[in-house]
């Protein structure tokens, strides 16, 4: 089984994509030249770079950044623990444009005090943007951390239109 990969332009920087032999997103990760970003993704090094495999995602993505797709339908591929995934299925069903808070996710996956592992869950997402981890703010609805930043979280939320853009 080989993992394909390339890298893309976006508007939020650089991205990581990465698609399974069957064709599923697995990874989406912000590339950075800064030094201080800890979580810059590293390419395996079986992976194999392949523009053509992942023509769908990128089209998707370009169409999402030109604000003419809402849903994204790539099959997708995460791995992580079945908290994790649990988690991951929650944020996938936060509408376009909208936002959830922690609380909100938690008790959406049966485990309505666990706001902070939701947040640790989050963090860990290896489809940023498909799997919109953006989309989650804090109880008091502000903008909470985000793996790929503060900027890019309120990037994400204002190209959505979402009424928490801006907000700090």
């Amino acid at each position: 089984m080989t993992t394909r990969y390339t890298i893309h332009p976006s508007p939020v920087g650089p991205l990581l994509l990465a698609v399974t032999s069957a064709g599923a997103i697995c990874r989406v990760a912000f590339i950075d030249d800064a030094p201080e970003m800890l979580d810059e993704p590293e390419i395996p090094n079986d992976w194999v770079c392949d523009d053509g495999a992942l023509r769908g995602v990128i089209a998707e993505l370009d169409e999402y950044f030109a604000g003419d797709r809402r849903e994204f339908t790539t099959p997708l591929a995460p791995e992580g623990t079945p908290f994790q995934m649990k988690v991951w299925e929650a944020l996938r069903t936060i509408p376009y444009g909208t936002t959830a808070s922690y609380g909100e996710i938690a008790a959406q996956v049966g485990k309505p005090t666990a706001s902070r592992a939701v947040g640790a869950a989050n963090g860990k997402n290896p489809i940023a943007v498909i799997v919109p981890c953006h989309r989650v703010i804090g109880a008091n609805g502000s903008l909470t951390g985000y793996g790929g930043g503060l900027e890019r979280k309120e990037l994400l939320l204002g190209l959505e239109g979402s009424m928490f853009a801006g907000l700090r």
